[in-house]
């Protein structure tokens, strides 16, 4: 840690020129992300005479990871987000040059006085589960409704055409299953043949979709307000279902699928969303990309496992994944598609 805190606080010098007596100190790993590795610290300097500070966070790549993500494009989800208002960190810097923490990196604010609840936890939010989950499927649809140029989000995207965006992503995340899998994956398999075989209807409209919002990916203080919506390594353009049926899947609902990420009733939460997005859910298309979140669930636990079966990575959040969330979802799916099936033959 001593080695990294020295080096950092080189690059905060060379990026601060009119600053000096940079240091950085209170480093710490924070653990439990799985695509990058994430560190909390305060940097202090003098400048014009005063001596400030500043808690930060370091995003650094990580030597092997769960997914593979685009640094460039979760760093721009900041940088669009951040002036419209969404509950964001300020991003701060990206830096490409190796030379200065051997792998890339980006520095955004600390948000303090603030925690993230377990997506592991039957009750993460205690009192202000109503008031929360208000905010989270809020906001949610406040990012459906963004436009994705307007905002400056679509920077070096390839546009995306509202019937092929199911496509692009079932192909993704079929591929990672084909690269990774270490057994054979028969329900994996099933789901997919499902998928292809009942295509959705095109999406409404092309949005920016975040990737991972759930519970455990946003902060929230003692008042029970949201401050900050972090995590935005998957981002990509695509159907704005595609966020809503991963935010109310049932592996994050710990055993309560009615009441997604323990915050408020189902109902409720996909009201709130048509409301703030200004769209109307259809019923089909979202159940389409249930089926494929769970899918897409299973490619990324998948994955988990390789990486710690190889040696690649011993973070203990990939063994959990690969153990206990694949087995939630071979569950989830083989369900659902046991009642999709019977339901066609009928």
């Amino acid at each position: 840690m001593e080695e990294i805190a020295t080096r950092f606080a080189a690059y905060l010098q060379h990026r601060m020129p009119s600053a000096s007596d940079v240091t950085v100190t209170d480093l710490n790993r924070i653990y439990g992300g799985a695509s990058r590795e994430t560190y909390r610290l305060n940097a202090a300097w003098k400048e014009g005479g005063a001596q400030k500070s500043r808690p930060l966070i370091l995003r650094r790549d990580p030597v092997a990871s769960l997914i593979e993500t685009e640094r460039d494009i979760e760093y721009n989800a900041y940088v669009a987000f951040h002036p419209t208002g969404l509950p964001v960190p300020e991003p701060i810097y990206l830096e490409t040059e190796l030379s200065w923490l051997d792998r890339p990196f980006f520095v955004m604010e600390q948000i303090t006085d603030s925690a993230a609840g377990s997506p592991f936890n039957e009750d993460p939010y205690g009192a202000h589960a109503d008031a929360i989950g208000e905010q989270f499927w809020t906001h949610l649809g406040h990012i459906a409704a963004a436009d994705p140029k307007a905002i400056g989000f679509d920077k070096n995207l390839a546009a995306v055409a509202p019937d092929e965006c199911w496509r692009i992503e079932l192909d993704k995340w079929e591929k990672v299953i084909d690269e990774d899998e270490l057994c054979p994956q028969p329900v994996a398999r099933a789901a997919i043949r499902w998928l292809r075989r009942n295509a959705p209807t095109p999406a409404s409209r092309i949005s920016v979709v975040h990737g991972d919002y759930r519970t455990g990916n946003f902060m929230f203080n003692g008042e029970g307000r949201i401050t900050a919506i972090l995590d935005w390594e998957m981002c990509h353009l695509g159907d704005p279902l595609e966020d809503v049926a991963w935010a109310a899947d049932p592996l994050w609902a710990f055993n309560n699928p009615e009441r997604p990420g323990g915050m408020i009733a189902r109902d409720k939460a996909l009201a709130l969303w048509e409301q703030a997005s200004g769209m109307k859910i259809d019923e089909k298309r979202l159940q389409w990309w249930e089926i494929f979140n769970s899918l897409k669930g299973l490619a990324i636990w998948i994955s988990a496992g390789k990486e710690y079966e190889s040696g690649a990575s011993r973070e203990p959040i990939l063994a959990f994944s690969s153990w206990y969330c694949t087995d939630v979802h071979n569950r989830v799916l083989a369900t659902k598609l046991a009642v999709l099936n019977a339901e066609a033959r009928a």
